[in-house]
């Protein structure tokens, strides 16, 4: 069954996907596996995130943004 396209506006129930910007970067990774997001790798200081739910075509239906911050760690 298709997941992403037209085609997949046809599939019941209809799947859905995330599209995940970190710090308004110009570029975004999608994530359809229906598991927790975990993002690693991230600076010390502030961060935000864009996440919008999509349909198969790509269509945004809705977003919300997380700002936090990354403590710095004591070593």
């Amino acid at each position: 069954m298709p997941a992403f396209s037209k085609g997949a506006l046809e599939v019941s129930p209809r799947l859905g996907h995330l599209h995940i910007t970190i710090d308004d970067a110009p570029w975004h990774f999608v994530d359809a596996s229906g598991e927790t997001v975990i993002l690693v790798g991230l600076e010390t200081g502030s961060h935000k995130v864009l996440i919008e739910l999509a349909e198969p075509t790509h269509q945004v239906i809705t977003s919300a943004t997380v700002m936090f911050t990354v403590p710095h760690l004591k070593q």
